[in-house]
């Protein structure tokens, strides 16, 4: 192979993985903007609204009730939302007892006023209108 073809070849391979790299930075962009959002209804205590804007998954495993009966008896005693810091992502095409797709595991370091120190799990997924919604929320505390 001829040095200049060496060059072409190396220069395809780096913008093939800058165009992987950017691909993912979108998809953590749009995963972390619906999980902010959708956490912002939840926070205001606005759980019907939340049901209504999870994914379609999310909608299939738990009805609307069933949602805000857990929120009410795990959320509202923890109190008002003091601080919530990213903690990590993960982007996943498998997740136990999901089907397989597009999901973002995001994790935020978490206190409230009545319930001290939480991880807070929401999982964004590429729903299939292609916009990115929450199909999981998971809260615990942070034992130490």
């Amino acid at each position: 192979m001829k040095p200049f073809s060496k060059v072409i070849g190396l220069l395809l391979v780096v913008l093939t993985f800058v165009g992987i790299t950017a691909a993912a930075d979108d998809n953590l962009n749009a995963a972390t903007d619906a999980a902010q959002k959708w956490l912002a209804l939840v926070d205001a205590g606005s759980y019907g609204e939340s049901w209504d804007q999870a994914s379609s998954l999310f909608k299939e495993k738990l009805t609307m009730e069933q949602w805000q009966q857990a929120l009410t008896q795990v959320r509202t005693p923890l109190g008002k939302l003091e601080s919530r810091q990213f903690k990590a992502a993960q982007y996943k095409t498998e997740l136990p007892q999901a089907p397989p797709g597009k999901y973002m595991v995001l994790q935020y370091r978490t206190k409230f006023a009545n319930g001290g120190l939480m991880i807070e799990t929401i999982t964004p997924m590429l729903d299939k209108d292609g916009t990115w919604r929450v199909s999981g929320y998971y809260i615990k505390p942070i034992t130490n």
